[in-house]
Order: structure tokens, then C-alpha cells, then sequence
């Protein structure tokens, strides 16, 4: 298996909703993407798949080691093989890749986050950095399409975290501000537990109302000149907001499911952002 093969395999398995985005990309910037993403599921999936937490620190080491070696002209991973041809054409550099690393790191070293400022580091990493440098790929001409993306990435961000609540809780991760936890009086215990409330409810309407405001802050900060080229990034929120409404409509039962759109219809989003430029 070639590199190239290799995270277009990563990318495809994910099932994410990125990966329609990717799909109406001329080939060039398919690749340099989907070798990127690919990047940032290897070391997501540290977390999310290494149970001990030493092994998994020592994995994100490596995977830090490797980056050097990357920019240095010697990748060993074939998600570094398959991106260092590709990252002096769209300004990747190391620190969007070190970001990333130092994001997941943070989510074996805290469980919980005091309050909304402190989450915000978190999503600019994990989220922010990664819309900067995909806005580089789709092809941004303008600098402050850079605030868009880093916005919009906080915006899908927090939609993961709507939705993921009971299943990050099981992990032991509740990412929802704990001042903010205290402000609706809802106990940790409950989301371990699965109970929902009209507390419970009012809080997660707290949550979506400020991600729907970063997603229209989003849209706002997005020059006119550069919508064409991010397209792709328009198709992701159109996806994701539709994701956040369903899961409004299901009146928040997210501590017992994972609420998500079918492939059929992640891909009819995509391809109407696409051909009718309509959110």
C-alpha cells in the first residue's frame, strides 16, 4: 500500500463529514487535505483508542519526534510521506502539526475545564488550527478568511462536544465548562448516569445557542472574494449545522445515543453548497 493509498483509507473509514467536503476538490488539494486529515485522526485516535494513558503519552512523543523528522526530510509514517511533498505548496508548517499533538495531549491531561475561556484553548487547538490549515488547502487569498476558519473550526468543535456529551462522559471527559455545569445545576454524576432534566435541556440550549453564534460569526468574517475557493469549508458547516438542528429537534437525548446524519445525506448537503451555493 502506498502512502497516498494509505490516508485516503484513513480518510474514508472515518466517515466523517469532512470527507464529503473533500470529495468535490480538484486532486492537488484533495490530496494535500486528505493526507492532512489523515494526519490529525492518527493522533486523535491515540487518545481515543490507547487506554493506558502513559502508552498513549509516549505515542504522541513519537508522534511529535516525527513531525521533526518530517520537516527535516526524513518522514517515516506514511501520513508524513504522504503530506511533506505536498506541504510547501499550502503552508503547512510544523506548528499546525505540533498543535494538534499538543490538543490531544491535553485530553489525557484534563478531564474538565473550569470555564468557557479555558475550553477555548482546547478547540483552537483541535479545531481552530485544523480549519486554518485547511483553508489553506482550499485555496485562501485573503488573511482574514484565517479568522473565519479558526471561528468555524470552534463552531464544529463545540457541535462534537454537544453531541458527544454521553459518550465523552463515559470516557471520563466532560467537556462542558464546569462553571457552567454549576450555573444550570447539573451534577456530573448525571450524565454518568444518563439522567435527563429540564436542567439538563436548558443547558444544552446554552450550548447551542453559542456555537450557532460562532457559526454566524463565522459566515460574517468570510470575504466575499474568497467563498469560491471555501466552498468546502461552507459544505462542513452546512453539515454540521444540520447535525446541531437535529439534535435541537431530538430535544438534546444525547447522553444515551450518538446523534448523526446518514452518507447519503451528508453527501446531498455537500453537493447542494456545491452547485447551488446554498447552505
Amino acid at each position: 500500500m502506498t502512502p497516498e493509498q494509505y490516508v485516503q483509507q484513513k480518510a474514508a473509514a472515518s466517515g466523517s463529514s469532512f470527507y464529503y467536503a473533500f470529495l468535490f476538490l480538484p486532486k492537488p488539494r484533495r490530496a494535500a487535505i486528505t493526507a492532512f486529515y489523515a494526519f490529525c485522526r492518527e493522533v486523535d485516535d491515540v487518545v481515543d483508542e490507547v487506554s493506558d494513558p502513559g502508552v498513549a503519552q509516549t505515542k504522541l512523543a513519537w508522534w511529535q519526534a516525527e513531525v521533526a523528522r518530517a520537516y527535516a526530510g526524513e518522514p517515516t509514517h506514511p501520513v508524513t510521506q504522504a503530506l511533506m511533498p505536498l506541504v510547501a505548496d499550502y503552508g503547512i508548517e510544523a506548528r499546525h502539526l505540533l498543535a494538534v499533538i499538543e490538543g490531544c495531549q491535553m485530553d489525557l491531561q484534563q478531564t474538565r475545564y473550569l470555564d468557557y475561556p479555558a475550553l477555548q484553548r482546547y478547540c483552537h487547538l483541535v479545531a481552530g488550527v485544523v480549519g486554518e490549515v485547511a483553508a489553506r488547502i482550499f485555496g485562501q487569498t485573503q488573511t482574514q478568511t484565517t479568522e473565519y476558519a479558526h471561528t468555524l473550526g470552534q463552531a464544529f468543535q463545540l457541535t462534537n462536544i454537544i453531541r458527544d456529551v454521553g459518550e465523552d462522559a463515559l470516557r471520563g471527559r466532560i467537556y462542558l465548562p464546569v462553571s457552567e455545569l454549576q450555573q444550570f445545576d447539573v451534577k456530573a454524576h448525571e450524565l454518568l448516569k444518563r439522567q435527563y432534566s429540564e436542567r439538563f435541556t436548558a443547558l444544552m440550549k446554552f450550548q447551542a445557542e453559542r456555537a450557532h453564534r460562532l457559526y454566524d460569526e463565522a459566515l460574517a468574517l468570510l470575504p466575499e472574494s474568497d467563498r469560491r475557493t471555501q466552498k468546502p469549508g461552507l459544505m462542513m458547516a452546512s453539515i454540521y449545522r444540520t447535525l446541531l438542528r437535529e439534535i435541537e429537534r431530538d430535544n438534546f437525548q444525547v447522553l444515551h445515543q450518538r446523534v448523526s446524519l446518514t452518507p447519503l445525506r451528508k453527501l446531498w448537503l455537500a453537493w447542494r453548497v456545491q452547485a447551488l451555493g446554498r447552505m
